[in-house]
């Protein structure tokens, strides 16, 4: 069965959904629907826990649903660490292909689970902040929080 809540962060309204397993998808938008269940309740938790400062690192599974080369691309994103960015050049040549930044853009906006997959640490070469599924005003939200927020 497929759960979906409502959550309400701090940079907007966003979509929870989730199977008994895992968490499916995190995205901005809103919804009416109010679900419950384990996971989504542990996304809630730790999704506080992210905004209070609290968290830098998330622990509910993840079920993020695509190719293989986006599933290359978005196990990548998750060794970024909090308040860290990498370019889409620097993913390409981890996932062992470097002429592959184009690719690793579209797979960066496919991903279902904001936040959580940190497709908003994904930067271009030249240091500029291009590109994000949520708007580039949400990406430059998410990179400010964490360096004001990123623990010492």
């Amino acid at each position: 069965m497929i759960y979906t809540t409502a959550y309400q962060s701090p940079l907007a309204p966003m979509i929870i959904k989730a199977d008994d397993e895992a968490l499916l998808s995190l995205a901005f938008g809103s919804t009416e629907e109010k679900d419950q269940s384990p996971i989504l309740d542990q996304v809630k938790r730790e999704l506080d826990e992210y905004w209070d400062g609290k968290r830098t690192v998330f622990s509910v599974p993840l079920n993020a649903v695509g190719t293989p080369f986006q599933q290359k691309v978005w196990q990548a994103l998750l060794t970024i660490g909090y308040g860290e960015t990498r370019s889409y050049g620097e993913i390409a040549a981890q996932i062992g292909n470097p002429k592959a930044c184009r690719a690793v853009g579209m797979a960066n906006n496919r991903n279902p689970i904001s936040i959580i997959i940190p497709c908003h640490r994904v930067i271009g070469s030249d240091g500029r902040l291009v590109g994000y599924g949520g708007g580039l005003d949400k990406k430059v939200w998410l990179l400010d929080f964490e360096a004001t927020h990123k623990p010492l």
